[in-house]
């Protein structure tokens, strides 16, 4: 099946390894980059297994959501807690993920 993900990341350490998370996020699927640190890839890997793959390339300092407009959840990694826990308290629907 085809998901439609929206990918989001902060880099925040100097020296980060660009190159490997953005070819990582390339090869999830059909990608545009939407802007800097933004995707759009049709893929058919789920908001969990994106976060999977392209967290493997970042550091416990970094932050990454998912977010599958096509099943309506997000997965995530390094989001500042009171940020995850207002996605979670305010999401629409309750298949929200947290990683």
């Amino acid at each position: 099946m085809n998901n439609n993900l929206f990918i989001s990341y902060d880099l925040n350490r100097p020296g980060q390894d660009y190159p490997s998370i953005i070819e990582t996020i390339k090869s999830l699927g059909n990608w545009a980059k939407v802007q800097k640190s933004f995707w759009y890839v049709k893929s058919n890997l789920t908001a969990m297994q994106a976060v999977e793959r392209v967290w493997a390339h970042m550091d416990a300092n970094d932050s990454l959501i998912v977010v599958d407009a096509t099943n309506n959840n997000s997965a995530w990694q390094g989001l500042n807690p009171v940020v995850a826990q207002h996605i979670k308290e305010h999401w629409a629907s309750t298949s929200s993920l947290r990683v």
